[in-house]
């Protein structure tokens, strides 16, 4: 057992945590670097073993991205489709380096595709988590037009978590982009509604308004910095807490 598990005293019971398919690139231009996507694995498997009920959502943008292939002319039905067969490519890739550290992991699909990984059933995603396994959603929503912003706000509320993540390459929320504006500040803290009506790009407004109905916390953190996730789940207030405010 790592220093870390030892000295964690969970403050949730079940989270969502949402990483996008470009986290898996790394350094690369494309696809998955099998460095970082092993770090992401241990330290997922740190915070399972804390106790910690875990399901994740990951992006296929670091391999297709319907809004992306629909802008250069593609059906953005056929383009979302591919976007979500991406998803189920790195659910996968996930799941076995969760697996090669020893953890139990279910890939569950909105799509049918049953030679690779089991269909999305709500009450057997739970079961899997009550189970001690780590539960990785993929093929977004099954729909076209959503994001796997969406996604993970979705599955966050239907498997009842009490956290949503999203992991990203940023240490939280800015009022402007502080790669171009040396003045941009960072929140500490959001409301919803604020996030909505000054357009924040924290997550797309389908996820956010799905947050707000359902009261459900949102923190967006900086997944670059190992242990940043042990230290949320320990309680410290990392990155951008969005609630009701």
């Amino acid at each position: 057992m790592t220093a870390t598990v030892a000295v964690l005293k969970p403050h949730f019971r079940r989270i969502l945590l949402k990483l996008s398919g470009e986290a898996l690139m790394g350094r690369e231009d494309y696809g998955i670097d099998p460095e970082v996507l092993g770090r992401l694995a241990r330290e997922i498997i740190e915070a399972q073993q804390a106790g910690i009920e875990i399901g994740l959502v990951i992006g296929g943008g670091n391999i297709f991205r319907g809004a992306g292939l629909a802008a250069g002319g593609m059906d953005r039905v056929t383009g979302d489709h591919m976007g979500m067969l991406a998803t189920v490519m790195n659910a996968l890739a996930m799941q076995d380096a969760l697996e090669k550290l020893g953890a139990k992991v279910r890939v569950m699909s909105a799509l049918k595709i049953n030679e690779v990984c089991e269909d999305f059933i709500r009450r057997r995603a739970i079961r899997h988590l009550e189970k001690g396994r780590i539960v990785i959603f993929a093929a977004g929503t099954g729909n076209p037009f959503f994001t796997t912003d969406s996604a993970a706000a979705l599955r966050a509320v239907e498997v009842g978590a009490d956290l949503l993540l999203k992991a990203t390459k940023v240490d939280g929320v800015y009022d402007k982009d502080p790669k171009k504006f040396a003045d941009a500040v960072r929140y500490d803290r959001l409301g919803y509604e604020q996030v909505i009506a000054n357009n924040l790009q924290v997550m797309d407004t389908a996820a956010i308004a799905l947050c707000r109905d359902h009261d459900l916390p949102l923190r967006i953190y900086d997944m670059t910095r190992a242990g940043n996730l042990a230290r949320i789940l320990h309680g410290e207030a990392i990155g951008t807490l969005v609630n009701r405010g």
